[in-house]
């Protein structure tokens, strides 16, 4: 594997292990933006954190890396409903900051690019 390949995993893993406490640590910014036609918002949340926390880790090991990815890639595809709301709630606050539609906009196509990341390391 390439040097750039290594970083790129390793920030990879990071993304996904981050974000998978921040669903612990900031519950109530993450259930805000949870679509109100799903049910069982705080389970919701949960159920996100520990697999983006749970695939984050199996990017580590070579022998758990391609289901990871395709976790990954699954949960991407999922929290594009949220993206989609976020556009539809905009401007609204998320903690300190403030989600102008611009931002909620940039973030909807930012999935194809994390999707896109994710599937570089499918066979590392």
């Amino acid at each position: 594997m390439s040097n750039l390949k290594k970083v790129s995993l390793i920030l990879l893993i990071l993304l996904y292990v981050v974000a998978g406490i921040n669903h612990f640590r900031s519950a109530a910014a993450y259930i805000s933006i949870i679509p109100p036609y799903f049910p069982f918002p705080k389970l919701l949340n949960i159920l996100a954190g520990c697999f983006e926390l749970l695939f984050g880790l199996m990017l580590i090991f070579k022998k758990t890396r391609t289901y990871a990815v395709y976790g990954i890639i699954f949960l991407l595809i999922i929290f594009t409903t949220v993206h989609i709301y976020m556009i539809q709630l905009t401007p609204f606050k998320l903690g300190s900051f403030t989600v102008s539609k611009t931002v909620a906009w940039i973030r909807l196509p930012l999935q194809l690019v994390l999707i896109a990341w994710a599937y570089w390391h499918r066979k590392d």
